[in-house]
């Protein structure tokens, strides 16, 4: 069974979800960051695993489910933390990101019977998941991150290394206003839209 992997920053003002101040206060920004953890995380709670683990930048917090690993991430770029990540996993593991509320467990249900990745192309160009059946860190060292080809580099290198790939859903990432809005619509019922509008209606 699949290691499922979160990574992600502590939700504190400032550190956070800066792209939407303004129109939201680092307050409120940080407290959409940890509606969108907390969807997240319990939507890997509820997916089937071998085993959960948050690869985490700071501290957990309550909004920590039980159940999960939590392990620091290395220093060095986006591309060494997601190896890293993957270094910790001895068998078929999936990682994803804190960006994407409207996650469901039946998208993080997977199975490597038939491919060897699994990849999760996200709006922005980039990626909101990763899976791999046999975890090697090398594969994401070097990809360039958080630009609008960072999603087709990465799947190139999948291709590259003779992997078969198996494309998840495109998702969007909650990064703007206009994301944060989307993505609400799409999850009604969840933390991340009722924090969303608790935070609009304050203003």
């Amino acid at each position: 069974m699949t290691t499922l992997l979160v990574i992600a920053k502590e939700p504190r003002p400032g550190r956070v979800k800066t792209r939407l101040t303004p129109p939201f206060s680092p307050e409120q920004a940080a407290a959409l960051a940890e509606a969108s953890l907390a969807d997240t995380l319990r939507a890997v709670a509820e997916a089937p695993a071998a085993r959960r683990m948050l690869v985490l930048d700071g501290r957990p917090g309550p909004w920590l489910p039980p159940g999960f690993d939590v392990v620091p991430q290395c220093a060095g770029g986006l591309d060494a933390r997601l190896a890293d990540a993957f270094a910790r996993c001895s068998g078929p593991a999936l990682l994803i990101g804190m960006d994407t509320p409207q996650v469901t467990p039946d998208l993080l249900t997977v199975d490597f019977a038939d491919c060897d990745a699994y990849f999760g192309p996200a709006e922005d160009g980039g990626f909101w998941a990763l899976g791999l059946a046999r975890p090697e860190p090398a594969l994401l060292r070097g990809v360039p991150m958080s630009t609008p080809v960072t999603g087709a580099v990465q799947r190139e290198r999948l291709v590259a290394a003779g992997l078969r790939v198996r494309d998840l859903p495109r998702l969007r990432d909650v990064d703007t206003v206009a994301d944060a809005r989307a993505v609400a619509a799409l999850a009604p019922h969840g933390a991340f839209a009722a924090r969303l509008a608790d935070c609009t209606a304050a203003r």
